[in-house]
């Protein structure tokens, strides 16, 4: 079983960036996509930033297109995701996952079952 681990978080200001850290511990073969999900209290879980670990596809929400980028080293079972420009809408508890998603489902939290315990993304204005 794929245990994701992240680390990262923390308390930025407004336009700050912040580098999140995924190690994926376990039988990581067996996971073909990594992905970081972002939930903010009150609201739903959301997809942020996706990788198929195997052919280095990427796949981003409208919302962070252009601000985030998700990277792998693939030597380290390692899946990074740096955020530039931040906003204080992005503040959310942020978590990776890793699973065996279709590449149309690849941002869609309902098709992760292997995820870790999340790391604080606080933006203030």
């Amino acid at each position: 079983q794929v245990q994701p681990v992240e680390s990262g978080g923390g308390s930025v200001q407004a336009g700050g960036s912040l580098r999140l850290s995924c190690a994926a511990s376990g039988y990581t073969r067996v996971s073909d996509f990594m992905g970081w999900f972002r939930q903010a209290p009150g609201k739903q879980r959301e997809g942020v930033a996706a990788i198929a670990t195997g052919a280095g596809s990427t796949y981003y929400a409208d919302s962070v297109k252009g601000r985030f980028t998700i990277s792998q080293n693939s030597a380290k079972n390692t899946v990074y995701l740096q955020m530039n420009s931040l906003k204080p809408e992005d503040t959310a508890m942020y978590y990776c996952a890793a699973d065996r998603p279709s590449f149309e489902h690849a941002l869609a939290p309902a098709r992760y079952v292997n995820w870790g315990q999340g790391t604080q993304v606080t933006v203030s204005s």
